[in-house]
């Protein structure tokens, strides 16, 4: 489908100081999207490169408009400052991506409560607010798309994942209802979720496969793409998977998202919760 689906748009993306998040603020940028970076991250730190601001210079230097808003997902005040400052600056909100998220893989008795609530918090939660209170502004736009990065309800959790996979499900919950509650409004609302790992410093930290099992971010910012093309009356209320929609949209050539020449990377983020998914050759 046409640029003109994406140019002039508004995009609010949360988590973008880094890795998916940031890498789909620069793409959306590119394609003529009015980017809000936003996220806690406004000083460099040495420990964790990357801040919403310098994602916002980017854009800005890449010739794209963007503001950067912080924020925290888990306090309605600051999301509310923040979609009301995007509505006063650009008019408006057409995308809104819930990128923002905690990522913690351990054993029951080695996830205490508070953990629990950071993941549900920030997760689930997030979602929520974030999307409840930008829908009055999105039901204002004649192309309007949530998208949260969460995957297909399928299996039990698998052991060790009891409290992310909550807050991951929760998202695609989240989505999956809100959809049904807006059939017929023009809102599309779905969850996407890739198949192998990402490269970021979260697949890194938590020893998520090596080099060769990773794909590059630029996979799921091209499934993004094609989601928000797509006329949001009849895309909604999907989960995908991000190999999914791209091989819909007549994607053949996935070695291009490798981030090791040559290799194969597996379907190792689908099995964290389908381990029965078997991914297309």
């Amino acid at each position: 489908m046409a640029e003109s689906k994406l140019d002039g748009r508004v995009a609010f993306i949360t988590g973008t100081s880094r890795g998916i998040g940031k890498a789909l603020a620069l793409e959306l940028a590119d394609k003529g999207v009015k980017v809000v970076s936003t996220g806690k991250t406004v000083e460099a730190r040495d420990e964790l490169p990357g801040t919403i601001t310098q994602t916002t210079e980017e854009i800005r230097e890449r010739g794209g408009e963007s503001i950067w808003k912080q924020l925290d997902v888990r306090d309605e005040e600051s999301v509310e400052a923040a979609i009301a400052d995007t509505v006063e600056e650009f008019g408006g909100i057409d995308f809104l991506v819930n990128n923002a998220g905690a990522i913690h893989m351990a054993p029951f008795e080695e996830t205490p409560p508070r953990r629990f609530d950071l993941l549900t918090g920030v997760n689930v939660r997030g979602t929520y607010v974030t999307t409840q209170t930008a829908l009055p502004h999105l039901r204002e736009s004649d192309h309007a798309h949530v998208i949260a990065f969460s995957p297909p309800v399928t299996n039990p959790a698998r052991p060790g994942m009891a409290a992310y996979a909550v807050s991951k499900y929760g998202m695609t919950v989240v989505m999956q209802s809100l959809a049904g509650e807006l059939s017929g409004d023009g809102v599309g609302v779905n969850s996407l979720w890739p198949v192998a790992a990402i490269e970021s410093e979260a697949t890194r930290h938590f020893g998520m496969g090596s080099p060769e099992d990773w794909r590059t971010p630029q996979i799921v910012c091209d499934a993004v793409t094609e989601i928000l093309r797509r006329d949001p009356a009849d895309c909604t209320g999907n989960s995908f998977y991000d190999e999914e929609i791209l091989r819909e949209a007549g994607v053949e050539d996935f070695d291009r998202y490798n981030v090791v020449e040559g290799s194969s990377p597996g379907p190792m983020s689908a099995h964290l919760f389908d381990p029965d998914y078997e991914q297309p050759n």
